[in-house]
């Protein structure tokens, strides 16, 4: 079973809030939505035992450089060890982005 790797929003209902979950390919590259209501832990490595750099805020749109294995972590889109790197020595758990699809979809990381 996976660890918790977010903050989520609560709302009056006690429902997540709604998000933009469109995939946007601009000229400066492609950037996939965190899962709407929440705010996602980015760690040094890929796993929650890598120190915190800063957390996504609500609604975030991120680039996918390069996905490696790591910690296996349970979110909204499923159970997965994919973490995402988003910038050097940046990454989140793959579990809470919108990709469109399971496995990998960008080049694994060296």
């Amino acid at each position: 079973m996976g660890v918790e790797e977010h903050t989520q929003e609560p709302t009056a209902a006690g429902e997540t809030a709604s998000g933009d979950l469109a995939v946007e390919t601009t000229a400066s590259g492609t950037r996939y939505p965190i899962a709407p209501g929440y705010r996602v832990n980015v760690r040094t490595g890929p796993g929650t035992s890598y120190r915190i750099v800063r957390t996504l805020p609500y609604g975030q749109k991120i680039p996918i450089y390069c996905q490696k294995p790591g910690e296996r972590v349970t979110g909204p889109y499923g159970t997965s060890n994919l973490w995402d790197n988003i910038a050097n020595g940046q990454f989140v758990a793959d579990a809470y982005v919108y990709t469109g699809r399971d496995g990998y979809i960008a080049p694994r990381c060296d």
